[in-house]
């Protein structure tokens, strides 16, 4: 595997590659690799001919408050995981490199209707980040398929929308969500919670599958889902955030006519902000 630092070095690398008609897969991330983040890689392997990574702490995506100093930067352990789970390139390269003050575009990206609900909401301006990134890296690597996981669902529906609505010719594919054998969602974020936080972090996963029955049978309003939800979550140890049932293609409240919901949660516990979500089809 070939570590690439700047845009020149890997764009120049990508158009040999592209005189060659190889088709080229793109897995971007923050780095700190998880087992759900090789899903990814293995899925672009079986996508593609050259499997490009991208590691890259996006300052323009954390808050004021949140934890951009303190995320995790483990490079070393992540280019060990990446090669021996088939990446060809790697770039990693620094915020001075992505943004002309190492901190932000003056260009940027919003997707409206997407961008400020649920996640949105609890993280100001956390998506106009992540879609104006995202939109960069796309450029510069300019690959024929996307790998993202499906734990990020709104971040994977703001790609999505993004993509399509700016004509880019990318093919974005969602991978299932990685678990732990307790049925804990994969994140990095993980790092942060205790022995004993990550035993009360299974409540989240048991919790929307808790819900997701409760849609199935249909004898109680969502409303009453959503709230009974959230006191099972206090009950243990969480503090609230969200936990909505939406339309599965717009994350709009849905319609009472609507067929494929999710379920989606975000919750604090500890240090850590965790995320989750479950599809559910009604017949």
């Amino acid at each position: 595997m070939k570590t690439f630092h700047t845009v020149k070095e890997l764009r120049d690398t990508l158009y040999q590659d592209r005189l060659k008609e190889k088709h080229i897969a793109f897995v971007p991330t923050m780095g700190n690799l998880h087992e759900g983040h090789m899903d990814l890689i293995r899925r672009a392997r079986q996508e593609s001919e050259i499997v490009v990574a991208s590691i890259f702490v996006n300052p323009m995506q954390f808050g004021k408050n949140e934890d951009l100093e303190r995320y995790p930067r483990t490079l070393k352990d992540d280019q060990t995981l990446l090669e021996s789970n088939g990446c060809d390139y790697l770039f990693a390269p620094d915020a001075l490199e992505m943004y002309p003050d190492g901190k932000r575009s003056q260009t940027q990206i919003e997707v409206t209707g997407l961008s400020d609900i649920l996640c949105g909401a609890s993280r100001p301006g956390h998506f106009i980040g992540v879609a104006t990134v995202v939109t960069k890296l796309f450029n510069i690597v300019q690959p024929d398929c996307a790998i993202f996981g499906n734990k990020d669902y709104q971040q994977l529906k703001v790609i999505e929308d993004m993509t399509r609505d700016l004509s880019s010719n990318i093919n974005i594919i969602g991978v299932d969500i990685a678990r732990s054998e307790s049925g804990l969602a994969l994140s990095s974020r993980n790092g942060y919670l205790s022995q004993e936080e990550r035993d009360i972090a299974t409540n989240l996963y048991a919790t929307l599958k808790w819900a997701k029955d409760q849609l199935m049978i249909g004898s109680t309003s969502h409303e009453e889902i959503r709230e009974q939800a959230q006191q099972k979550l206090e009950a243990v140890g969480f503090q609230r955030d969200y936990f909505e049932i939406r339309a599965q293609d717009s994350l709009q409240t849905p319609l009472e006519e609507e067929r494929s919901l999710v379920i989606l949660a975000a919750a604090y516990l500890g240090k850590a902000r965790l995320i989750d979500n479950i599809t559910v089809e009604l017949t």
